[in-house]
């Protein structure tokens, strides 16, 4: 089992910067072999892929945040991070973890507006 907790979500004004972590807790050891992603879901539309990054390292990222976000992950603290700079109003949404270990885990997400 895993337990993932968003924080560091809120309001913001456009051209501004937020960090997003993602808590992890459950029966591991350590999140170093378990991939992770943040996603996010606007009002009214799919959720869709922000930003991930396996246990090897390697980091994927949606179109729209290329340059503008970016996700890291601290093993020995089970958390992973989405810094966010230079936001825009359209990535007002709900932010949400995902662990794949075994199956998909995800957390409650965290609301991040962004005020133009």
């Amino acid at each position: 089992q895993v337990q993932l907790v968003e924080s560091g979500g809120g309001l913001v004004q456009a051209g501004g910067s937020l960090r997003l972590s993602c808590t992890a807790s459950g029966s591991f050891f350590s999140i170093f072999s378990i991939d992770m992603g943040w996603y996010r879901q606007a009002p009214g539309k799919q959720r869709e892929l922000v930003a991930s990054i396996t246990s090897g390292g390697i980091t994927n990222y949606a179109d729209s945040v290329k340059g503008r976000f970016t996700i890291s992950r601290d093993n020995a603290k089970n958390v992973v991070y989405l810094q966010m700079n230079s936001l825009k109003p359209e990535d007002t949404a709900v932010y949400s973890c995902k662990a794949s270990w075994l199956r998909d885990y995800w957390g409650k997400g965290t609301l991040v507006t962004v005020s133009s």
